[in-house]
């Protein structure tokens, strides 16, 4: 997603909707302490077994808390870390009816189909991690083939007005974690762009950002064979992460 300054099956990255989830009556897990770790009070992790919780204090916020967790053999989660995060400039807003261009962070649950930098990716490393050169573009042209999408020269029906060429921000895309959001069955104007990176100078165009050490420490610790997702949401009302 441009910067200012700058699953369905739970696998496919597809927003699992709050709304729906209130239809269907799942809330917080059930019998979950209000004292219990975040991933034991949500109604979903995506059934792996490391999770990124993003969390807001309220839809409005541009500030919160990025906090990566373990989940052990005996099913316990464990806390491995956490930063202070940034959100989008105006706030975070339900994924399934995020707009493109409003500046918002999309709540849900996504997976992480893989990482990039400009930046060599970080001692160990496992991600599928690809390299930024100056031919790479994240296309966020609708009317585009490749929207959504890493292009690697930019395609011709793809605007460069309407896209990023990552190298344009070697700060905030130092090292990065793509966000499936509207990724595996792109709706077009929906949004594009949306990942996990580096702190900018402010608040992001829709993305989430942490300092470049944590950035750092997520990409020597998640594992792609341990099924990780991130989940986006706040800390109460209809975004709440434990609605996801």
């Amino acid at each position: 997603m441009r910067l200012p300054h700058r699953p369905g099956p739970r696998h496919t990255g597809i927003i699992v909707s709050a709304a729906a989830l209130c239809v269907l009556g799942a809330t917080a897990a059930p019998g979950a302490s209000a004292t219990a770790p975040l991933p034991v009070r949500m109604a979903d992790t995506g059934g792996g077994g490391q999770l990124i919780t993003a969390e807001a204090p309220r839809a409005s916020a541009t500030r919160g808390t990025v906090t990566w967790w373990d989940r052990r053999a005996d099913g316990r989660w464990v806390k491995a870390g956490s930063a202070a995060a940034r959100f989008g400039a105006k706030g975070l807003v339900e994924g399934a009816r995020r707009k493109q261009g409003t500046n918002t962070t999309p709540t849900g649950l996504y997976d992480l189909p893989f990482a990039f930098g400009v930046k060599a990716p970080p001692g160990g490393t496992t991600m599928p991690y690809r390299r930024v050169h100056r031919a790479s573009w994240w296309c966020q042209d609708n009317d585009a083939r490749a929207y959504n999408r890493w292009a690697e020269p930019r395609p011709r029906d793809c605007r460069a007005a309407e896209s990023e060429r990552l190298a344009d921000y070697p700060a905030q895309y130092a090292h990065a974690l793509v966000i499936g959001f509207n990724y595996h069955r792109p709706v077009r104007g929906r949004g594009a762009g949306i990942f996990l990176h580096v702190h900018g100078r402010a608040a992001t165009a829709g993305c989430v950002s942490v300092p470049k050490a944590d950035m750092r420490r997520i990409l020597a610790w998640v594992r792609p064979g341990r099924d990780p997702h991130m989940a986006i949401g706040t800390s109460g009302g209809a975004t709440a992460l434990s609605r996801y």
